[in-house]
């Protein structure tokens, strides 16, 4: 039986227990990304921009959030130097967001896999961490699919 107003962890439920790891890792990445001007909102926005420019209505839609919050995220971008906004000549009111070499820069060297492992994977051992990894696939996945009985 879970009791969610318990110290003990083992007694929590799984929901309280995926926020609580996920929120500490939060922290930690944002501390980690930091040191190059950038935090989890922004960080994901450069990978997605690697692969070439988008409007910022793509970058809202891939990455889950509202056109107003990613404007906020691509501002800020554009203040650190990663990016940048061009007008879209054929239709002044979109605009189509470039990385540039310091933000290609900062994504490769704040992106390192080993820094994002070391954060994710704290107390487990190589059989547990690939266990979680397949875990959290399947439930990706799952989130992804257009046929799965919730979505629209």
């Amino acid at each position: 039986m879970t009791d969610p107003t318990s110290e003990e962890p083992a007694d929590w439920p799984t929901g309280r227990l995926l926020f609580t790891v996920v929120r500490r890792i939060e922290h930690e990445w944002n501390e980690h990304l930091s040191g190059w001007e950038l935090n989890h909102a922004g960080f994901p926005v450069l990978l997605h921009l690697m692969g070439g420019p988008r409007t910022q209505r793509e970058l809202a839609a891939v990455s889950g959030v509202t056109e107003q919050t990613m404007s906020k995220v691509v501002a800020r971008l554009e203040r650190s130097g990663y990016v940048t906004r061009t007008t879209d000549p054929h239709d002044r009111r979109r605009r189509t967001v470039m990385v540039t070499g310091a933000g290609m820069a900062a994504a490769r060297e704040a992106g390192r896999m080993q820094p994002a492992e070391d954060l994710a994977l704290q107390g487990l051992d190589e059989r547990q961490a690939s266990e979680l990894r397949d875990l959290l696939v399947t439930m990706v996945r799952f989130q992804r699919r257009e046929d799965r009985p919730d979505a629209e």
